[in-house]
């Protein structure tokens, strides 16, 4: 397995360099050049295994045997997964009006990053002591994928750490699930801003070849396509959970913000599992204006939201789906995101929504009103709590009513417990207090103020690590 640009200058690496990457150095992303398909007869050989068993299968598929073996890699897979408060890892409830919760958030920060963060983490720690090297990860986040990413490297020799949080954009616990973890190779930066508007440093950063090189920065967003590769997993596994026969197929509804589960998600159809799916999202509609019509342009300021996680309005794997469904045809994306970046809009040509919408079969925008109906109305029929993330799918679920003539899965994508004014708001009687601990916990961050050189501040903190780094190696040198 190589991979490439998805916008051509680059081709041929292996997943240990696109694992060590962040943006390709021609601006696009990092994409496998050919995806794996899969045969009814494979597909049936894979419909007991379990969670942890699908990411290691996964995995192989998208990492040679040169790279790492398969005693290795299951090993890591196993050791990283242990962290999950249950054995199943994602489990699946069957409520009232067929509506099935596929519950991706038992992780360390009780949201569906943790799943690929924790092997993410665990590949590059492997790669790290292997070769005896040292990384800056560098990312920027609207909420969950910062505490998910900390908790995967937190304490690591060979590892530091640079969040950007958008500071008053999500939740006080999601901030303080940051901010409460403390160790020196951890630094926090809270924005005033919002998340797109924290990526911009953060994408001149990447866009410094020599800058990269030097302090051997990296990402792990969902740009980075190791995220993508172990999210594939659950798609499998909801699947097989969900299906009453293998081969027929299973309706998906996913709450989307940059687009990266999604992504995951279309890439598994690709290979060849029978799903299709429904990208659900919040008033920050670009993805659904995208999917729908093919209008990629960013209107507006982004609009804070009770899901906070989804208030994006450039979502940057929208550029993996353009690779996927134009064929792998790099020219053509180049074109594409040339123009986007040039004009802030793009129309997606009409063949390639054709191919788009045979597998994301609809599109859903759910309202905050709407929102708090869905997590009300899950309450009262179930006794069961959603987070408002989740409640965005399912207020889509409640909006189709008809059935849909085939298993239907919700993925949700976080615990309740992060969201708790958002529960107060749908009038759910139900304390969220399980991360009420976090209050007393010291904090430890830095600010980037409006008005203030945020890229300066960036590249200033980064050469400080890289600089520490060095005078450290000096000391045990002597």
């Amino acid at each position: 397995m190589k991979y490439c640009s998805s916008r051509g200058l680059e081709s041929g690496l292996s997943f240990r360099d696109v694992l060590f990457a962040g943006y390709a150095k021609d601006g696009g992303l990092y994409v496998p050049e050919e995806f794996p398909k899969l045969t009814l007869d494979e597909l049936k050989s894979m419909a007991h295994t379990s969670y942890p068993g699908l990411v290691f299968e996964m995995a192989r598929k998208f990492i040679s045997e040169q790279e790492i073996s398969s005693v290795q890699l299951k090993d890591l897979i196993d050791n990283n997964i242990k962290k999950f408060t249950t054995p199943e890892v994602v489990e699946i409830k069957q409520l009232n009006g067929e509506l099935n919760i596929v519950e991706l958030f038992h992780g360390p920060t009780l949201a569906f990053k943790d799943l690929a963060l924790s092997v993410v983490g665990g590949l590059l720690n492997f790669y790290l002591k292997e070769n005896q090297q040292n990384i800056t990860i560098l990312v920027g986040t609207s909420g969950d994928t910062g505490s998910s990413a900390l908790m995967s490297v937190r304490g690591e020799e060979h590892t530091d750490i640079v969040v950007l949080l958008p500071h008053g954009r999500c939740t006080r616990t999601q901030e303080l699930q940051m901010t409460t973890i403390i160790n020196d190779n951890v630094h926090i930066y809270r924005v005033e801003g919002n998340s797109d508007e924290l990526d911009e440093p953060i994408k001149k950063c990447f866009h410094d070849e020599s800058f990269v090189a030097n302090h051997n920065l990296i990402s792990i967003n969902s740009i980075n396509w190791g995220r993508v590769m172990v999210q594939i997993a659950h798609y499998f596994y909801s699947y097989f959970r969900l299906c009453g026969e293998v081969g027929e197929v299973v309706q998906l509804l996913v709450p989307t913000g940059a687009a990266g589960n999604i992504t995951a998600g279309c890439i598994a159809q690709k290979m060849g599992l029978p799903i299709t799916m429904v990208a659900t999202v919040n008033t920050n509609d670009i993805v659904a204006r995208t999917l729908s019509c093919g209008d990629f342009s960013v209107k507006g300021e982004v609009v804070k939201s009770l899901a906070p996680a989804m208030d994006i309005q450039v979502p940057y794997n929208i550029e993996r789906l353009l690779y996927l469904f134009t064929d792998q045809d790099r020219q053509r994306v180049r074109c594409l995101m040339e123009e986007f970046e040039r004009e802030n809009r793009v129309r997606v040509p009409e063949d390639v929504m054709t191919s788009l919408k045979q597998t994301v079969v609809e599109t859903f925008l759910a309202s905050d009103d709407d929102i708090k109906s869905a997590m009300r109305r899950v309450y009262e029929e179930n006794k069961y709590v959603v987070c408002p993330h989740t409640a965005v799918a399912a207020a889509y679920h409640y909006y189709q009513n008809e059935s849909v003539g085939v298993p239907r899965g919700v993925l949700a994508t976080a615990a309740p417990d992060k969201f708790p004014e958002a529960v107060a708001e749908s009038e759910i009687p139900v304390r969220m207090d399980s991360l009420q601990h976090l209050e007393t916990m010291p904090t430890k961050s830095m600010w980037m103020r409006k008005g203030e050189d945020w890229y300066g501040i960036l590249r200033t903190k980064i050469e400080e690590i890289t600089d520490r780094r060095k005078s450290k190696s000096k000391e045990i040198k002597k």
